[in-house]
């Protein structure tokens, strides 16, 4: 596998350096924490060593401690924290450098003394896997940053990140490919804080109700509601235009299963078994995602073998149309008795937490947690070789 070199102790391959990076200025940050435990946990320490790389809230980068600990309880938790930055440039190694300065430690900054030991020497990592939900991290933007430097990373690339994450977008590519969706309508929010009613009167007279009202650009369930009639769409566009600049409405499927499909591989993707969502709520909110523990999940889900197979095609293709890389989960609407089916969005970094549902979609499929994790990275490394075989210096034809 490429990136893997020889030890100086004798003929056994070292394990490979796999940096892990989560946490982010994103409303999913606490989402990204949990993920990124359960991952840390599954990744073999026989085949890996891991390098964990925390992003605050700020976006400061850090590391050393317990990045981990330190970003869910506080940064005092994980012991003094080195700040950090990835340099975008292919030829540098290690890949982070040390900023100037002091440590983080607590709320505020703390001086470190000049009669300290010297801070160990930064790793280096064969290859990334962002554990990054939502903006600043699941939308292209640290992607672009891993392409810059030439570093092998899990999961979609630039274009395919950014389109995966804006919703609106996403749902264009979509309808262009020929693939079902619900009728959905896009607001944007200096249009809705100016001339609300003309947004009530274009959405009334495109959509029927129950409606979704939803951030653009973030997942998790974070900023969306369900709308049920006249009185409830602005206080829901109001709460979902607190998150991002473009609010999406969708027409809702009355008595609607939730029925999810894992996507897995490049150029080739296959598609795991189907799984259906029991939530706990009205619909599967953020609550009933990440706290409550109360919804449930049947997998494989109960569906015609014909639908079944319908929503495990409808995947493939949705993966290909984005472009899409390593990984994704699709997310689909079906009606009770399984003849409508409609695509509702994909996830190109879906949760990984211990009750996520792409994991356990595979694990039922054959490919358990931590196997999984293995052919990610496999993948990154596929990805990397074959991005590395463009030119970069014009060759005219003889």
């Amino acid at each position: 596998m490429p990136g893997r070199t020889a030890s100086t102790t004798g003929d056994m391959k070292r394990r490979l350096r796999v940096g892990v990076i989560f946490g982010g200025r994103s409303g999913e940050h606490e989402v990204s924490l949990m993920s990124a435990a359960s991952v840390l946990a599954n990744l073999d320490p026989e085949r890996y060593e891991v390098v964990p790389i925390g992003i605050t809230k700020e976006g400061r980068w850090v590391l050393t401690g317990d990045p981990l600990k330190a970003l869910a309880e506080g940064l005092a938790a994980g012991g003094p924290l080195r700040p950090v930055a990835l340099l975008g440039d292919p030829a540098v190694e290690p890949k982070l450098v040390a900023l100037p300065g002091p440590g983080l430690s607590g709320r505020a900054a703390v001086a470190t003394s000049s009669a300290a030991a010297p801070a160990p020497p930064l790793p280096a990592f064969d290859v990334v896997l962002p554990v990054l939900h939502g903006p600043f991290g699941e939308d292209g933007t640290i992607q672009g940053l891993l392409e810059l430097a030439g570093v092998p990373y899990v999961g979609a690339g630039v274009l395919a990140s950014a389109a995966g994450m804006d919703k609106a977008v996403m749902k264009d590519l979509f309808v262009r490919h020929g693939l079902p969706v619900l009728d959905y309508v896009v607001v944007k929010r200096q249009e809705w804080r100016e001339m609300p009613p003309r947004v009530v009167d274009r959405v009334t007279a495109s959509l029927r109700f129950p409606l979704f009202v939803k951030p653009c650009n973030l997942g998790s369930s974070v900023g969306i509601s369900k709308v049920h009639d006249l009185g409830e769409l602005a206080p829901a566009i109001d709460e979902a235009a607190m998150y991002d600049r473009k609010v999406i409405v969708e027409n809702g499927l009355d008595d609607a299963r939730e029925i999810e499909c894992g996507v897995l591989g490049n150029d080739d993707p296959q598609a795991s078994v189907c799984g259906e969502i029991l939530p706990s709520r009205e619909f599967y909110d953020y609550n009933s995602k990440y706290l409550d523990g109360t919804s449930g999940l049947i997998i494989p889900a109960d569906l015609p073998t014909e639908a079944g197979e319908r929503v495990r095609d409808i995947a493939a293709r949705a993966f290909l149309a984005l472009d899409c890389c390593g990984m994704a989960r699709c997310d689909f609407l079906v009606s009770r008795d399984a003849t409508a089916v409609y695509l509702n969005e994909l996830n190109t970094i879906p949760g990984f937490t211990k009750i996520s549902m792409y994991p356990k979609l595979w694990e039922a499929s054959g490919l358990p947690y931590a196997r999984l994790l293995d052919r990610l990275i496999e993948l990154a490394f596929e990805r990397h070789a074959d991005v590395a075989q463009n030119l970069t210096s014009y060759q005219p034809r003889e």
